[in-house]
């Protein structure tokens, strides 16, 4: 009887965290080129107790067997890169990205990480910045005087200095793709890590090998989908409920035993 409270236990935890992940999503749910979450479930480890097939008697074997959960718990927390929409924003620096790939960015250690977020700043030097000062790798720098910026869907980035008619390409932003981005790391700053069950970053001009396309004066908006993260949230609680019901019933059942000894 005891083993019921512990597996009510499980599935109140697991829906804790459901509550958690559905909980980011909605908070997120503003946020430039976020990426929704899921999360998978599975059953723990079974009490056999009778052994499928095993002989009953000498001509017969058990159907079924007895076998006795012992409750579910939480195994991931999987990553949706489903398209999100765009927003025309007007920015010239802002890029939204159309497809498969990610913008790099260089942190401060040196290492690469990876995002959706295509709302780019100039920093003091003229160089093509995050909202949190993280150069693009490969850096690009504009000129002094720039008086128009033009991002192409293939990346190429031209600018035309003040009084001039001329453009002049200054660099081209580049994507990177994995094969399997539910694998990357989220680092927050709506940056992504490298793993090694994201496989190794290839990178590429966009629209070129299956790379997405860059849309200028846009920005890719969250793709949660806030009406479906609500009806989660009421499967989550009922569940929730149920599982606490599964505790107040064997409490009642103890409480019986108790009172009749």
């Amino acid at each position: 009887m005891f083993s019921s409270l512990w597996i009510a236990k499980t599935g109140l935890d697991a829906q804790q965290t459901q509550m958690d992940v559905i909980s980011n999503n909605l908070a997120n749910a503003s946020t430039t080129g976020f990426k929704s979450s899921r999360a998978s479930f599975q059953d723990l480890i079974y009490q056999n107790e009778g052994q499928p097939g095993s002989q009953t008697t000498e001509q017969t074997q058990s159907p079924t067997g007895l076998l006795l959960g012992t409750g579910v718990k939480v195994v991931g927390s999987e990553k949706l890169f489903t398209q999100g929409a765009i927003t025309q924003t007007g920015n010239a620096l802002d890029v939204a990205v159309q497809g498969n790939g990610f913008l790099q960015v260089s942190l401060p250690d040196g290492t690469v990480a990876f995002s959706r977020d295509g709302s780019l700043h100039q920093d003091s030097t003229g160089q093509l910045v995050t909202a949190d000062g993280y150069a693009l790798v490969p850096a690009i720098t504009l000129p002094t005087n720039v008086g128009k910026i033009t991002i192409g869907t293939d990346g190429t980035v031209t600018a035309t200095s003040n009084g001039s008619t001329t453009s002049t390409q200054i660099g081209v932003l580049q994507l990177a793709n994995f094969i399997n981005p539910a694998g990357l790391q989220s680092m927050g700053q709506n940056l992504y890590l490298e793993t090694e069950s994201s496989g190794t970053a290839q990178t590429g001009q966009p629209g070129v090998n299956g790379m997405g396309t860059l849309s200028q004066g846009s920005l890719e908006s969250s793709n949660t989908n806030v009406v479906e993260e609500m009806v989660n949230m009421i499967e989550a609680q009922r569940t929730y409920e149920m599982n606490s019901k599964s505790i107040s019933a064997v409490d009642d059942m103890l409480q019986f035993v108790i009172n009749k000894t």
